[in-house]
């Protein structure tokens, strides 16, 4: 029997069932704990009729088609004391029942402290136990026992993932080793739209962690998700109303060692329930002020360079000759910013129970981030070609110590006045509007949800002023670690006068995401094998548009500011510069005055080459279907299996920029031609997918998952563009006929959870992969992008043939209440995952395969793992965060490939319990300095180093629940 037929004729018998729902009832009933706070994940059985369900996140649970009469309910949870509660079905009408869980084994005197310190943990893991599918849980309860502010740095500790960050905070999620863009991130299922404008990415440090209450990352995605998850999907479940009053309010303070500034941090909740328990509300409100910064290095290292010998050919032109040295850094940086971060977020979550059988709700949140940064750059690049003859440089062995080179200072900041405050601003926001629905027609379950979803990304009058010189330095590779470059003679280095006008510009940037989705399932009983079952069947629609707006002009100011000792300047040398106190930065022109000048039209001139080709609309339609049966095939072994059809339209628009060189003798002049482009694209997956769950016992679980999952292309490397980046010498070229990646996914996990709440689990698993999209990098051969082009690295996506991920993960976590004393006050949280990879159809830049990479994004090896220590008052933690490095993007060829190394964090945090509501904590984040850093071919080259230094922050917690 094919999937239609099963479909059609399970639907017969379900409206059949309908028709004779008057000989039988239904049970809805909500679970909560001892503080009025919903339980998931709780197991619901009738023994006497076979029959139960699992409570959701909002601790409700449905049972459908019951005969008349009265039942008992059996309700187990880890953790929890095993509940009994009768419940009278009458038939035609659906009854009521609502139950409250006291934890197990705890004295009456520890129950407001130390059980509630498990609770948490006891959700996450009970939810995460009754999962059809793979799944990771964490519960907001958990969250707050880590130092994390977001909720990037909240995942990050979930095993198999990974997370880039940005100024010290986890922003971009890699999900067992998949890119950031090829995952999915869901709020209440609904996917969050990205204000990045060249890729998919969300970022997760825009949402803080005290707005959600649950973290659910599914590693084996069932039909009725969206399939464009090929590492997994990350859920975030945001807080519901409660069953009681309750108010919960956060205050804190800190300080940043990099800069000795302040950190103020503050949030507040507050929700309740009618005395009918129909309407509950829940408003929350979080706001934190980060002011900090960072000590930044970069370099670019090449093996050859070319140099004028002296001699001139017939023509007159300067002999030119290539020389093969030792790898050296052709550019470095040096850069220090500093950073105000504010990051607010609202939300306000409604719902009613119109009667048993059926409730609305409505879920909102808005999420408000504003960067001012502050950024001064130190610049040296090699002088090479006819700009450096053989007297110019000194060569040691094989490698250059000494040359030419072109030095700039580059001030970046923003206008005066306003929110701006002479910084450039980056005002991000994300909002989230959701309605949505259960209902209970008979026998026939229905949800549903419609949401609006928008993110964007401003950065108005966004400024730089750069001024340049040319003299000698000394290039010190002798650490490859921390390379450096030095005036060889000093008096250059300060000489402002020596220091001329380069250039002032001023770029407006926009993106933004909007979504608009619905959805609706619907759930039948279906027992085929005869110990209970469920069709499911249900669509979705996600129509999707981004665009990108960008300006950018260049003013003419050389006559009123000819050099750097023309302006207000501010040094920016630092003896505790965090890469070492070699790093001299010097002097640049003040933020004060890059602000204060009066940028006009009658000053600037706007240069359409550098933001029109990056511009574009494009919109995404997805239309999604699937059926799925979930069966018992015995008591201990289920089955779900289904096929999901998802169809994806897309419509591009955006710009080519084709350069003129100029011909004097036909007339021509030096220009740009702007081209529109467009471009249509359509293409349907068909995605099945089985998993099996075998409970070997009331504690072990084994699962075995077969899926297939999609990830599209980013928007822009679809659009046929050209943008040439005449300052770096490359081209980005869009590929519109890239096509999506595709992966076969194979899972089998064993868990063993223990009875006092924990869990030890293991698993392996593999993908193999189809048409991955890397950027391949060659050599422009003529001047095919315009006048000049010849020569520039020209960056264009392309699909691999075909890659794999082998991967293991172990888990393990558990209250150490076996050891006597105060020892049994002890817990352990530790997890490990192992990847390897590999890739196929990869080009270098002469066109031939490689054989020698890695799929980007794989970390060998990622490790989290804690020491906690909680009593009826005192708790700690101390918390290690582990991630190995890996090829982040491929180069050109081996030596050009660029790495992100690896990262090792560790955290501490601490509170005392003043009383039953009030807590006092303390938290202290990265106590190992640990600086972002990405390194060229090999490891001890770096191409970038970081440095965020150690954050502490304190503060007071108040919970009050009133059942």
């Amino acid at each position: 029997m094919n999937l239609t037929k099963l479909f059609f004729v399970t639907l017969f018998l379900a409206f059949g069932a309908l028709s004779a729902q008057a000989q039988t009832g239904n049970i809805q009933g909500t679970i909560t704990d001892e503080n009025g706070i919903y339980v998931p994940g709780a197991n619901v059985y009738i023994a006497s009729i076979s029959k139960g369900a699992i409570s959701n996140f909002d601790g409700k649970f449905t049972l459908v088609g019951i005969a008349e009469g009265t039942y008992t309910l059996s309700i187990t949870y880890m953790g929890y004391s095993d509940v009994e509660q009768q419940v009278t079905v009458t038939a035609g009408q659906t009854s009521t029942a609502s139950i409250v869980l006291n934890p197990s084994n705890v004295e009456l005197d520890e129950v407001q402290v130390s059980a509630y310190g498990l609770s948490g943990q006891s959700k996450a893991l009970n939810t995460q136990k009754n999962n059809m599918n793979i799944t990771n849980v964490v519960s907001t309860d958990q969250i707050g026992k880590f130092p994390d502010a977001n909720i990037g740095d909240a995942v990050k500790r979930i095993p198999g993932i990974t997370m880039q960050v940005d100024q010290g905070e986890a922003r971009n999620i890699i999900v067992r080793g998949l890119s950031p863009q090829l995952n999915s991130v869901t709020l209440n299922g609904s996917r969050i739209p990205s204000a990045e404008a060249d890729n998919r990415n969300i970022q997760m440090d825009l949402i803080p962690s005290d707005m959600i209450q649950t973290i659910e990352v599914n590693k084996a995605v069932t039909p009725d998700m969206d399939a464009d998850a090929l590492g997994g999907s990350v859920n975030l479940v945001t807080r519901t109303a409660p069953q009681g009053f309750r108010v919960s309010a956060t205050a804190g303070s800190g300080v940043n060692f990099i800069t000795d500034k302040r950190i103020w941090n503050g949030s507040i909740l507050v929700g309740d329930r009618t005395n009918d328990g129909k309407f509950g509300w829940m408003l929350s409100a979080t706001i934190n002020d980060n002011d900090f910064g960072s000590d930044n290095i970069e370099a670019e290292w090449d093996n050859e360079f070319e140099y004028n010998t002296g001699a001139e050919d017939e023509e007159g032109e300067p002999i030119l000759e290539e020389m093969e040295v030792n790898p050296y850094t052709n550019v470095t940086e040096q850069r220090t910013y500093l950073v105000q971060r504010v990051r607010r977020s609202f939300s306000a979550n409604l719902d009613y129970q119109i009667n048993a059988n059926h409730n609305i709700f409505l879920k909102t949140m808005y999420n408000w981030r504003d960067d001012r940064e502050n950024r001064f750059r130190l610049e040296h690049e090699i002088l090479d070609g006819e700009d450096i003859e053989v007297g110019d440089f000194t060569l040691n062995n094989g490698t250059l110590t000494r040359f030419p080179v072109e030095v700039k200072r580059q001030s970046k900041g923003g206008v005066a006045g306003g929110r701006n405050n002479n910084a450039r601003l980056e005002d991000q926001r994300m909002q989230n509007y959701t309605l949505g629905g259960n209902h209970l027609f008979g026998v026939l379950k229905v949800d549903w949800m419609a949401a609006y979803a928008k993110a964007s990304e401003e950065r108005l009058n966004e400024r730089y002023a750069e001024y340049e010189t040319e003299y000698i330095i000394n290039n010190d590779n002798s650490n490859p670690k921390y390379p450096v470059m030095t005036a060889a003679d000093p008096n250059d280095f300060n000489n402002l006068g020596g220091f001329e006008f380069g250039e002032i510009t001023n770029e407006n940037q926009y993106t933004e995401e909007e979504d608009v989705n619905f959805f609706a399932n619907f759930e039948l009983p279906a027992d085929f094998f005869g110990n209970g079952g469920t069709l499911k069947f249900g669509a979705r629609g996600r129509f999707k548009s981004k665009l990108r707006n960008n300006d950018f002009f260049e003013y003419d100011l050389e006559d009123l500011y000819p050099t750097l000792a023309d302006v207000p300047v501010k040094s920016y040398t630092n003896a505790d510069f965090l890469a070492g106190e070699k790093y001299q930065a010097g002097t640049f022109a003040s933020e004060e005055w890059l602000g204060s000048l009066d940028l006009n039209s009658s000053n600037g001139e706007a240069v359409q080459d550098e933001y029109l080709p990056g511009n574009f609309d494009i919109k995404e339609d997805v239309w999604a279907g699937y059926a799925m049966v979930n069966q018992k095939l015995t008591d201990k072994l289920s089955v779900l299996a289904g096929l999901r059809i998802e169809n994806t339209k897309l419509e591009t628009q955006g710009n080519r920029v084709v350069y003129i060189e100029e011909d004097e003798d036909a007339g021509i002049e030096e220009g740009i031609e702007v081209q529109a482009v467009s471009d249509e694209n359509s293409y349907t997956n068909l995605l099945p997918g089985v998993h099996f769950k075998y409970d070997l016992d009331n504690s072990m679980v084994l699962r075995f998952a077969w899926t297939n999952t999609l990830a599209r292309p980013n928007y822009q490397d679809m659009i046929p563009r050209a943008e040439i980046i005449y300052e770096d010498s490359e081209v980005v070229v869009g590929n519109p006929d890239l096509d999506p990646t595709t992966s076969m996914n194979f899972d089998l996990n064993a868990e063993h959870y223990f009875e006092s709440v924990g869990i030890i689990s293991g698993g392996v698993f593999y993908k193999e992969i189809k048409d991955f999209i890397y950027t391949f990098i060659t050599e422009a051969p003529n001047d095919a992008y315009g006048a000049g082009t010849a020569g520039y690295d020209v960056f264009q996506p392309l699909n691999g043939d075909s890659a794999s991920i082998f991967g293991a993960e172990v888990s393990f976590q558990r209250q150490l209440d076996f050891l006597p004393g105060f020892a049994r006050n002890f817990s352990i949280y530790l997890n490990y995952t192992y990847l390897t990879s590999s890739a196929d159809g990869i080009r270098n830049e002469d066109g031939d395969e490689r054989t020698d990479l890695d799929l980007p994004n794989t970390a060998p090896n990622m490790f989290n793992g804690s020491l906690g220590y909680a009593d009826k008052r005192f708790s700690a933690r101390l918390s290690a965060n582990f991630s190995d490095s890996y090829i982040d993007e491929i180069g050109g060829n081996a030596f050009e490939d660029r790495y992100y190394d690896t990262q090792f964090f560790l955290d501490f945090n601490a509170s005392y319990a003043i009383n039953s509501n009030l807590r006092l904590y303390a938290d202290v984040n990265n106590i190992t300095n640990q600086p972002l850093r990405y390194f060229q071919g090999v490891k001890d080259r770096t191409q970038q180093m970081e440095f965020y230094d150690i954050r502490f922050t304190f503060g007071l917690k108040y919970d009050l629940f009133k059942k």
